[in-house]
């Protein structure tokens, strides 16, 4: 009877570890299944990180009605907001979640259309590092869910305009969707 007590309670023991394996288990996969869902959760947010790699954000340029614009690495439109100062971002707090900045862990890479000597970075105060172009911030708009879009172009959110940044590097500031609107400079002048 000693003996059956024994096993039974090796058995019990090597149940025990098996459900704690199978819990460890489960645990980390359900937490990467999780991080994997939230990205997918806001594209422009995530977009930011996703493409600033070692080797650093790759800007593209693609083409719209208004014309040829910057890119981040997921394909969104970039934009450059009047409110800022050459070299700073003054875009946080509630309009850096409207406007997610482009930032990046390594040097930003030029895309065809871009003009590589053009990229810099700035480091924001939350200590990342955003990614400019001819010392202007860049930035995402949380409204534009897919590549092509631009719905935040001409807005006036926050205080000052967003425009689509040219491969020039300037503001887009014509096209039918803000063709009545006027541009008051800001810091850049334009």
């Amino acid at each position: 009877m000693h003996n059956t007590k024994s096993r039974a309670l090796s058995g019990a023991a090597i149940v025990a570890v098996a459900l704690t394996v199978a819990a460890c288990g489960s645990s980390s996969s359900s937490s990467s299944a999780s991080s994997s869902s939230s990205s997918s959760a806001a594209p422009a947010a995530s977009a930011s990180s996703s493409g600033a790699s070692s080797a650093g954000a790759k800007l593209t340029v693609a083409k719209g009605k208004d014309g040829s614009y910057l890119a981040g690495p997921n394909g969104h439109a970039l934009y450059m907001w009047m409110g800022d100062k050459p070299g700073k971002s003054n875009c946080t707090g509630g309009c850096a979640g409207a406007w997610p900045p482009l930032t990046t862990s390594g040097a930003p890479v030029a895309g065809s259309g871009v003009v590589a000597a053009d990229l810099g970075t700035i480091k924001r105060s939350d200590g990342s590092m955003q990614v400019t172009y001819k010392g202007h911030p860049l930035y995402y708009f949380s409204g534009d869910s897919a590549a092509g879009q631009i719905n935040g172009e001409g807005s006036d959110g926050f205080g000052a305009r967003w425009w689509l940044v040219s491969p020039a590097g300037s503001p887009i500031t014509t096209g039918t969707a803000h063709s009545s609107s006027s541009s008051s400079g800001g810091a850049y002048g334009y």
